[in-house]
């Protein structure tokens, strides 16, 4: 990353929209002493440069290098005051939060009625949007005035509060359990990818039943179930539950069509719901549903209901670019995937401190597979080498070892042997070192280097070979997950028939789309 990028001020003013600059210039000028004020001409010396130098800063005399530091956090504090009071950023959650603010300033005053008028007002805000930690933090706030705030309603007052108070904690904590659980199983599937075993999965089987609360759901609101099914979409994708996932993302997602009102409320929920979804669509192989779900929400995100800011451009970029190049994928439709490269590769330059190193990895992975397809081996090369040599990320160890297995194949494609030797060592290593070596990777590897002593009239036949040894673990519940990542058969079935992957994926596509129903076998139910 460059210099620019880790100093927080600097990506700060750098993020900022004209019209918010012109807010922030407003907000400073007040004042008329703040004119000619230390920290407004450091904002515009940094809005001028194009990275960050704090030689430069020094240079201009604005402050010394002892004072600096201070400086640079005051001018943070400031911008965030602006942005706070641009209505641009004024979400039901700052709102009610802004309410509280008024109420506490009211009781501090000591004008109780008053305060207890407007936390009555923002408790049934919070309510209404399911902001359920803010709705208890205004029942906390309204027992301590209460309490000194004496009327001749005081003991029906105190019941009233005690059970709000009683069932928001329970919801609270019920919220709270969930979502721990949920982040818990989303940083196992980060790290190390599928369950690679019976014992894996017994592992996450009983890790996820023992921390998953016991709960009425018909009790439950909208935010539990929002926890309730990100927590079984996260355990189903680790277990590779697909059909699991496809349901639980569904239900998701229908919550949000059954209360539209909740999109503007919730977006990033609405945008990665949609993302879990389509993800279980594309594994599960069932292109036409795929592509109605990316449909839906590209009209849902570019109307003028929903919301719109910096994280959930980045979002929107990430879920719909991905997802473009999975549908990519299903179709079989590579070189119209090569043609949207240009245009993430200026979106992964724009979000670069939105998206995290791990996903963009991912996309750079998603690219090497489109070159691949499309038989520009040398780009695929180039972009699987960005993953291969990156020794600053821990990324989820599936990633690591399949960008190094069609790296491999790559290289053979392109005909550059006197390179193959090396990279099949190194990967070998490699898989060895993870302890991931499965069945379907032993067998790739050694047909790859057993290539050299294969005549060339044998090699139809040595791939129809491969092709059958790989093809019954097809639907293996441990060994599927390599084709997840590479569709080997499918590139078989190409040097079988001696066409394109690309037209053996979209003969795939339309019988899939004829078919309509996704087929994929689910872990044996004695394992659960």
């Amino acid at each position: 990353m460059t210099s620019e990028q880790k100093d927080n001020l600097f990506v700060l003013v750098k993020s900022l929209t004209k019209s918010e600059k012109r807010q922030f210039r407003l907000y400073v000028g007040r004042m008329g002493s703040n004119e000619d004020s230390k920290f407004l001409n450091l904002f515009q010396l940094l809005d001028k440069m194009n990275r960050y130098d704090e030689k430069v800063i020094l240079k201009k005399g604005i402050v010394t290098k002892q004072q600096l530091s201070n400086l640079k956090a005051h001018l943070y504090k400031q911008i965030l005051i602006s942005l706070r009071m641009n209505p641009a950023h004024k979400n039901i959650r700052i709102q009610i939060r802004e309410q509280l603010d008024f109420a506490t300033i009211l009781y501090q005053k000591g004008l109780y009625k008053q305060s207890l008028k407007v936390l009555e007002k923002a408790k049934l805000l919070a309510l209404k949007n399911e902001e359920k930690y803010s709705a208890y933090d205004i029942v906390e706030l309204e027992k301590v005035i209460e309490s000194q705030y004496i009327t001749r309603s005081l003991s029906n007052r105190t019941e009233t509060l005690i059970q709000e108070a009683d069932q928001l904690r329970v919801q609270n904590n019920l919220a709270t359990q969930l979502s721990n659980l949920s982040l818990q199983l989303y940083e196992r599937l980060i790290k190390a990818g599928y369950a690679k075993s019976d014992e894996e999965f017994r592992e996450i089987t009983q890790f996820f039943y023992e921390n998953l609360p016991k709960l009425d759901y018909d009790a439950l609101g909208f935010r539990e179930k929002l926890w309730y099914y990100k927590a079984h979409v996260w355990y189903s994708f680790l277990t590779q539950d697909f059909l699991s996932t496809y349901r639980y993302a569904s239900k998701w997602i229908e919550m949000f069509d059954e209360s539209p009102n909740m999109i503007a409320i919730h977006p990033v929920f609405y945008l990665k719901g949609n993302n879990y979804l389509m993800e279980s669509l594309a594994l599960i192989k069932y292109p036409s549903k795929f592509k109605g779900v990316l449909q839906q929400m590209m009209l849902r995100t570019s109307s003028e209901e929903f919301p719109k800011n910096d994280n959930l451009k980045a979002l929107n970029f990430q879920f719909y670019f991905s997802n473009k190049l999975n549908l990519h994928f299903l179709e079989g439709s590579f070189e119209e995937g090569v043609f949207i490269v240009p245009e993430i590769k200026d979106g992964i330059a724009e979000f670069s401190n939105q998206i995290d190193p791990h996903h963009i990895m991912m996309f750079y992975y998603k690219i090497a597979c489109v070159y691949f397809g499309a038989d520009d081996y040398e780009n695929c090369i180039v972009h699987l080498d960005k993953i291969i040599s990156n020794k600053s990320l821990k990324m989820r160890e599936d990633l690591l070892c399949f960008s190094r297995v069609l790296n491999i194949f790559a290289h053979y494609e392109a005909g550059f042997d006197y390179h193959l030797e090396t990279h099949l060592r190194e990967t070998y290593k490699f898989l060895i070192k993870m302890n991931d070596l499965h069945e379907v990777q032993k067998a790739m590897i050694r047909f790859v280097k057993g290539l050299g002593d294969i005549y060339p009239h044998d090699l139809k036949s040595a791939f129809e070979d491969l092709y059958q040894e790989l093809k019954q673990y097809e639907n293996d519940p441990y060994e599927r997950r390599s084709f997840l990542y590479l569709d080997v058969l499918s590139w078989l079935e190409s040097k079988i028939n001696n066409v394109s992957i690309a037209e053996i994926i979209k003969n795939k596509a339309v019988h899939l789309n004829r078919k309509e129903r996704p087929s994929i076998s689910p872990l044996s139910a004695d394992l659960r």
